[in-house]
């Protein structure tokens, strides 16, 4: 769109005493400066702060404004474009800024009233005829009005050439939120500015999973959701609380995608949201997690601090878990289950053998092996907090580690384990902790 529009010839306008130029200039210093605050004051959308180049080009907007009105009583044959051409820019960043067109027009509706008042005052003062009054009205409503013209084609001429400008811009915000280190604030709270974004005081990220086959088209995802869906690891950053409202619009704009959502943290820890929500993601094709459509992070972080680092968990297994290699794996898997179950339920045979679904007598026989086998350290508590925490690192009950269901393979009894609290494993008076009295005897368990 090319802009052609300009002020109208002179033979149309009205022409004004000259010496009314001379009258008005004195009155341009303040003037703007009072358009300006009456603009803030009356609509909501210009009543923050003007301190940054947004608030210069405002200024800068009505200075030029009054400025060429008088301009133009002294010498009504000139135009001068480049005056002109600040309102084509101011129409270009209200689009920008994201503010509609009444908007837009509301404000040189109250520039114009702003600045009538104050020549009625001038007027009375120096003497001005009604007459002259009345055409001095006529040519700054009707100047007031071109102007406004002028900047509603630039901020057309914006809209219709920056769509995809403006998801540029969008994504390097997105960007500038989630970069190491951060940014200095300023910089981001310009750039929200710049696209209408506001700085909400928590968010959260949303790791997103597209499986085969799903368009990849744009989905209408509410305007103040930040995404990054084409990218190696998609993603979305939400204002706000992940409630239960917003996710769910969030899972109907993305329908056959699998997400998970981060906690919600102050702006500055985005990285920390999404970095919580992808672990958790992964987390699902393992099988350590629920493989749901949706996934929330905040419900499973004690399992994300576990896995953060599979190294460690790998050392830990080595050092408490190596008496089970060479066992069989029906051997592992009955010794392990026991340990679990007697770790849940912090010793009490009863309780145990109502987990394992066997005889209380068969849980004193398992556990004269486990004393066979793990020696001191099922008196230690910090073993015992060692060993919990590996338990907890396998599969959740029922699922492999590929994300399948577990049958009743090699591996079936190891990926039965049910996640559960932990806890110390105190001393009762009747019924447990098993103490078992020695290793384990020749004769067959009834097991």
């Amino acid at each position: 769109m090319t802009v052609e529009r300009g002020l109208n010839p002179v033979e149309t306008r009205p022409v004004l005493p000259r010496r009314l130029a001379e009258i008005l200039r004195p009155e341009l210093p303040t003037l703007g400066g009072q358009i300006v605050e009456e603009i803030r004051t009356v609509i909501p959308e210009y009543g923050r702060p003007l301190d940054g180049p947004y608030g210069r080009s405002i200024r800068a907007g009505v200075d030029c404004a009054m400025s060429l009105f008088v301009d133009q009583i002294a010498d009504p044959g000139s135009i001068k474009e480049e005056l002109l051409d600040v309102h084509r820019k101011l129409g270009q960043l209200e689009m920008r800024e994201g503010r509609s067109l009444d908007t837009l027009q509301a404000a040189y509706r109250v520039g114009a009233r702003v600045a009538w008042r104050r020549i009625m005052l001038v007027g009375r003062r120096a003497g001005l005829s009604s007459a002259v009054m009345s055409e001095l009205a006529d040519a700054m409503l009707a100047f007031m009005d071109e102007l406004a013209s002028i900047a509603l084609d630039g901020y057309l001429e914006a809209k219709a050439c920056s769509a995809g400008a403006l998801e540029t811009w969008r994504r390097r915000l997105l960007q500038l939120i989630l970069e190491r280190p951060q940014p200095p604030r300023e910089a981001i709270a310009e750039l929200a500015q710049l696209i209408g974004w506001t700085m909400p005081a928590k968010l959260f990220a949303v790791a997103v999973r597209t499986p085969g086959g799903v368009s990849r088209r744009m989905p209408a995802l509410d305007e103040d959701i930040l995404a990054e869906l084409d990218a190696p690891e998609p993603l979305l950053l939400v204002p706000g609380e992940p409630a239960d409202t917003r996710l769910a619009a969030i899972q109907n704009a993305l329908p056959g995608y699998r997400l998970s959502a981060g906690p919600a943290v102050p702006l500055e820890a985005a990285g920390d949201s999404l970095r919580w929500a992808r672990r958790a993601l992964a987390l699902t094709g393992e099988g350590l997690l629920p493989a749901r459509r949706l996934i929330r992070a905040e419900e499973h972080l004690a399992t994300v601090l576990l896995h953060s680092d599979e190294g460690l968990i790998a050392q830990l297994r080595e050092r408490h878990f190596a008496p089970l290699r060479g066992m069989t794996d029906k051997q592992r898997g009955r010794l392990t289950e026991t340990l679990r179950a007697w770790l849940d339920a912090q010793g009490n045979v009863l309780e145990i053998a109502e987990r394992l679904k066997v005889h209380p007598q068969t849980v004193r026989y398992r556990m004269r092996q486990l004393q066979a086998t793990f020696g001191e350290s099922l008196e230690d508590p910090d073993a015992r907090f060692e060993m919990e925490l590996i338990l907890r690192s396998e599969p959740r009950p029922g699922i492999a580690r590929d994300g399948r269901e577990a049958g009743d393979g090699p591996n079936g009894a190891w990926a039965r384990y049910r996640l559960a609290e932990v806890m110390p494993v105190p001393r009762t008076a009747h019924s447990g902790p098993v103490t078992p009295p020695g290793p384990p005897r020749s004769r067959r368990s009834p097991a």
